[in-house]
């Protein structure tokens, strides 16, 4: 069956994918051999670099079509683009950055790296492979990356010999040789992209990363560390990371120890959890569930740590005692402010596109303000920049439901629903039965 599978064909349809899939969806059977299985691994394998080449052949072609259909119809080529890589992502279940990432990668496998785009095709390296040599090539002409593509291609065993580091080293190798003006260049640039970011990790922990010039990460971390080596010197009892991680909150939050940083927590949770004991998780801003105990220590004052010194802010949040949406959030602040942005983003949590889950940035009218749709609770949804801009684009329209359910229509016409996350204690509301609102496409003329 998976020989089939790789058999030249005229054309192949969606129906023909759909049909693919249940077939392999019969495979790794209880009561196949052994070497079966790895015949079936490795090919599957194989199946999975042919399915990407194809993936990034249909995007190429589409953001091409896009593009032209745009601009005969009078869109100038900065506004042509816009929204594809949203769409794209949309398609692939995917947060709009790496729908962007998609693409670009589609576009420099399809029209400059023709070696690349074959052997993934052939199931010889996976899409990781290929997104390396995209990304150390990016700074290159058209032409030295094509040059780059055919050398690594020209190597014994051709692309499928080489490992991730070895690729990785090869494009760099060969790079530098063919311009090392451009690569130093990059280089060079790479400082305008330090960042700091935070994402949720397990057991209500999270992961603070930062994106540095190699010089100033070597000596944040050599700081961390010496302070970690003395203060294990003079007898303190924790471990070396934790001290490392305990330094570094207090260095950047200037509290005298990490247990001591004043927070407002921006915390969902149901009267019961708060009030009764009850053990429904409360939902924390950019952390997601935790405990319900924890919770309650955090709003109290941890009883079992007595060190504990930070100060934290409670905001009340009000819920519909029929569907147990959040509906209102306390106004004055005391220990907690009430502003319509602020109840949004705690009502939401993240961007409210499927599958991106970025942090809010910004507040979209479903239906626009300047359509006549009203600055209020009902309509409003909270998205991440690359989300609200998208929707500016070409093409793209919003349907507002009751119970502040979206629908996002896309300028191919598929049509994508968001629901706002689901009560604690509760399930997610139905589908609504009928259209509130539909908020008009973009056109050309305005966009």
């Amino acid at each position: 069956m998976i020989e089939l599978m790789f058999e030249p064909t005229d054309r192949m349809a969606s129906h023909d994918v759909v049909a693919v899939a249940t077939a392999v969806r019969t495979l790794g059977s209880p009561e196949s051999e052994s070497g079966e299985l790895i015949e079936q691994i490795a090919r599957l394998e194989e199946l999975k670099g042919a399915v990407a080449a194809a993936q990034a052949r249909a995007t190429a072609v589409f953001a091409a079509r896009q593009r032209a259909e745009r601009q005969a119809a009078g869109a100038s080529a900065a506004d042509a683009g816009k929204g594809i890589g949203a769409e794209i992502a949309l398609a692939r279940r995917e947060s709009p950055y790496w729908g962007a990432r998609h693409l670009g990668l589609a576009e420099a496998l399809v029209h400059e790296l023709p070696h690349t785009l074959a052997a993934l095709e052939a199931g010889e390296i996976t899409e990781w492979r290929a997104t390396l040599i995209v990304r150390e090539t990016a700074c290159l002409t058209v032409e030295s990356r094509r040059q780059v593509d055919a050398e690594l291609a020209s190597r014994p065993g051709g692309l499928g010999a080489l490992g991730d580091g070895e690729v990785v080293k090869e494009a760099k190798r060969i790079s530098y040789r063919l311009d090392p003006h451009a690569v130093t260049k990059r280089a060079s640039r790479a400082t305008n992209d330090r960042h700091v970011t935070l994402r949720p990790a397990p057991d209500t922990m999270t992961w603070l990363g930062a994106l540095l010039p190699a010089r100033e990460g070597v000596s944040a971390y050599a700081a961390l560390s010496k302070a970690a080596d003395t203060a294990r010197a003079t007898g303190d009892e924790r471990s070396r990371g934790q001290l490392m991680a305990d330094t570094l909150v207090e260095r950047i939050t200037g509290q005298a120890t990490a247990d001591a940083v004043p927070v407002e927590v921006h915390l969902v949770m149901t009267d019961q959890t708060l009030l009764a004991g009850d053990s429904e998780p409360a939902d924390l801003d950019g952390v997601g569930p935790i405990p319900a105990p924890m919770a309650r220590n955090w709003l109290r004052g941890d009883d079992t740590d007595p060190g504990n010194e930070a100060k934290v802010w409670l905001r009340r949040l009000f819920t519909s005692p029929s569907s147990g949406q959040l509906v209102a959030m306390e106004s004055r602040r005391r220990c907690f402010d009430g502003q319509l942005r602020r109840f949004i983003i705690t009502a939401d949590r993240t961007c409210r596109t499927p599958w991106c889950d970025a942090p809010i940035r910004h507040i979209d009218h479903p239906m626009r303000a300047a359509d006549g749709g009203p600055t209020s609770a009902d309509n409003a949804q909270g998205l991440c920049e690359a989300c609200n801009y998208a929707r500016e684009s070409v093409g793209w329209q919003t349907i507002r439901h009751p119970n502040r359910t979206v629908d996002t229509v896309t300028p191919t016409g598929h049509t994508y629903r968001s629901h706002p996350p689901p009560p604690l204690g509760g399930a997610p509301p139905a589908d609504p039965e009928h259209v509130a609102e539909r908020r008009p496409p973009n056109l050309l003329a305005t966009a």
